[in-house]
């Protein structure tokens, strides 16, 4: 099953290492933060960076939910355990294969590419290929595109590598 950790944001590796070493390891099969690829440019060229799709949570796979709860409490800067009360909820199956199809198995969403025909984006390579109704928004001179997903039960913006090529 899948949880969804809130954290402080900005310390999400930090937690994911405190949670690796604090003897927590053993109630986890997996524990990340899926990131995107992103092109930013400085000294003059553009670099490949990653970036995190979704700051200040953490994804954690785990077929021990009350150990685990357990034994992450004891983890400080630990924001919550999304679920309801005291009970630690999983994800749906639909929000599971929705992070999956946006950030395949590497947790890691692509850097696309595209090209515009009118108004309409087509997205020839990359992650956001096939999710072209949901981009909302570009920046082309930055190389995002924000999109808009229904995640955990409520519409979730999130930004996107995306370089459009040409206008037709």
């Amino acid at each position: 099953m899948w949880y969804v950790i809130q954290v402080q944001t900005g310390r999400e590796e930090q937690i994911m290492e405190e949670a690796r070493s604090y003897q927590v390891q053993e109630y986890f099969d997996e524990i990340f933060a899926p990131r995107y690829e992103r092109k930013r440019k400085y000294l003059g060229e553009w670099h490949m960076e990653s970036s995190l799709l979704f700051p200040g949570y953490l994804f954690v796979i785990s077929a021990h939910p009350e150990e685990l709860y357990k034994a992450l409490k004891r983890i400080p800067q630990l924001t919550k355990l999304l679920g309801t009360g005291e009970k630690w909820t999983p994800m749906s199956e639909e929000d599971i294969e929705s992070v999956e199809l946006l950030s395949g198995r590497e947790h890691l969403m692509k850097f696309s590419e595209g090209y515009m025909q009118g108004d309409k984006v087509i997205v020839t390579k990359g992650s956001l290929k096939g999710l072209e109704g949901k981009i909302n928004r570009i920046d082309r001179h930055k190389r995002l595109a924000w999109l808009t997903v229904e995640l955990f039960g409520r519409t979730v913006e999130l930004q996107a590598g995306l370089e459009i090529i040409r206008k037709e």
